[in-house]
């Protein structure tokens, strides 16, 4: 499959997705506590599920070698030297809520590394695709490239986290407060949105913990794509998950990785 092909396969794979999630968004659903009770509140809806089941069988009858790991069913082949990572519903708790900061995330990865990602938000009919060198978005307002915003100063930076309490007590927490006090503006509740908006231009830095690597995968492509950078805190790899800093300038990741890393 060529390149055209793959992205047009990847396109494929988000209108079928969305298909499947649209009838249940801002509708009356099943909903399941993967926590069973615990803390914090892990849910699951039947739109997650059946997305991700739409998207394994389409890939598993184009590319029956290849990997998948999905957040709802699992792993399959995980020692394939390609493997899909799919997230059907990134952003559960706003899809629950109503509002359109979710989106499903499918990555691809070869040998380990990110090298294709896709965000769709099919209810607003976004389509954000990168490869690690261009990244573009199609939308209602038709079709241009992502590129990220120069922004080399903490204190002019806009910055995004799905939850602040996502950061775990103690040092963790301690470390992002850090760094939040000295950026001009936080916004909270974003989910994988505030990845593809530092894509394009709209927010300057996104930090999380406690990732997965469906929350990450996807967008690392993209991204990089427009012209930022993306790591976990200590520099290293973000596609495995865990803590992750992502900068539109790479003088602002710079910067924000010496407040993560005192």
């Amino acid at each position: 499959m060529s390149v055209v092909e793959l992205g047009r396969f990847m396109e494929d794979l988000a209108h079928a997705s969305g298909k499947a999630i649209l009838p249940f968004f801002r509708a009356q659903f099943a909903l399941e506590d993967k926590a069973r009770g615990g803390a914090p509140f892990d849910p699951v809806t039947e739109a997650d599920r059946a997305a991700e089941v739409v998207l394994r069988a389409l890939i598993g009858k184009a590319f029956p070698g290849h990997g998948i790991l999905g957040e709802e069913f699992g792993t399959e082949r995980e020692d394939a030297e390609c493997v899909w990572v799919l997230d059907p519903i990134d952003g559960t708790r706003a899809f629950i809520a109503g509002l359109p900061t979710w989106g499903t995330l499918i990555g691809l990865t070869r040998h380990g590394v990110p090298v294709r990602g896709l965000m769709h938000q099919p209810y607003l009919n976004e389509i954000f695709t990168g490869d690690g060198h261009t990244a573009r978005l199609r939308g209602p307002a038709g079709e241009r490239t992502l590129r990220t915003r120069r922004c080399g100063d903490l204190a002019q930076a806009l910055l995004a986290t799905t939850d602040p309490r996502l950061f775990a007590d103690g040092e963790e927490a301690e470390r992002f407060r850090s760094l939040e006090g000295r950026v001009r503006l936080s916004r909270y509740g974003t989910d994988c949105y505030a990845y593809c908006m530092l894509a394009a231009g709209q927010v300057d830095l996104v930090v999380e913990a406690g990732l997965k690597p469906y929350d990450i995968c996807a967008l690392i492509p993209i991204i990089e794509g427009a012209g930022g950078r993306v790591t976990a805190w200590d520099g290293g790899s973000a596609a495995k998950g865990g803590r992750v800093v992502a900068a539109g300038d790479p003088r602002l990741h710079e910067a924000a990785l010496k407040v993560l890393n005192p």
